[in-house]
């Protein structure tokens, strides 16, 4: 049996308008210097945690936390359902289960919020499983911890799994974890930044996702 495991924002939906809305609320409620339009795209898919060091490496603990606090404030209350699920990723996920593999969902968002959404957005139907990072956004927070987390839980055999996602983090959530990594470019990353973290395949359409988990694994 082979495991499919997908990354959620820039793979299955885009996302783009809630994280972003949400990261620009929490950087004016913390005063802080505004970014580019492509730095907060970079937001979207790493864990927000990593995101918010990465760009503001002056802030203390304390400020992190409530930068964290502040992106939930909106998130929460707005921004969650602010997307729209990719054209034919549905499709692509019922052909997929209907020539037997079984999907899982594997993202760096909290866990609780990506039941809610696949909740909302009636995802369910498609995914055995939909496992992310601790609600705290520190226990459990890479790729690698939630892929690794998502493979024991699903007691999925690594060397029949595959990593399917759209940032160099869910390229390098596979690779960690011994798993084959297949890259889409109709998300948020692009080629150079897929295969230099190690993609095995690369595909540029949800339509495309079947064919190029079967140059994979079969």
């Amino acid at each position: 049996m082979t495991d499919l495991f997908f990354d959620f924002d820039g793979t299955i939906v885009d996302s783009e308008i809630g994280i972003v809305k949400s990261i620009k609320y929490s950087v004016s409620k913390m005063g802080l210097p505004e970014l580019s339009a492509d730095q907060y795209r970079k937001f979207i898919g790493p864990a927000l945690i990593t995101s918010i060091k990465k760009y503001y490496p002056y802030l203390s603990t304390g400020d992190v936390t409530r930068a964290l606090q502040y992106y939930q404030e909106y998130y929460h209350s707005e921004g969650i359902f602010q997307l729209t699920i990719y054209p034919g990723i549905l499709a692509e996920l019922t052909a997929l289960n209907d020539a037997g593999y079984t999907l899982h969902i594997a993202s760096a968002k909290p866990e609780p919020m990506i039941n809610e959404i696949s909740k909302h957005f009636e995802l369910g139907q498609y995914f055995a499983g939909e496992f992310g990072a601790t609600s705290d956004e520190r226990t459990r927070v890479t790729k690698t911890a939630v892929l690794k987390y998502a493979l024991e839980k699903a007691n999925a055999n690594p060397q029949q799994s595959v990593m399917i996602g759209d940032r160099d983090t869910d390229m390098l959530g596979g690779y960690h974890n011994q798993v084959k990594t297949l890259g889409v470019t109709y998300g948020f990353g692009d080629v150079p930044e897929l295969i230099g973290a190690h993609a095995s395949e690369i595909v540029d359409k949800p339509e495309q996702i079947q064919a190029g988990v079967s140059r994979l694994v079969g």
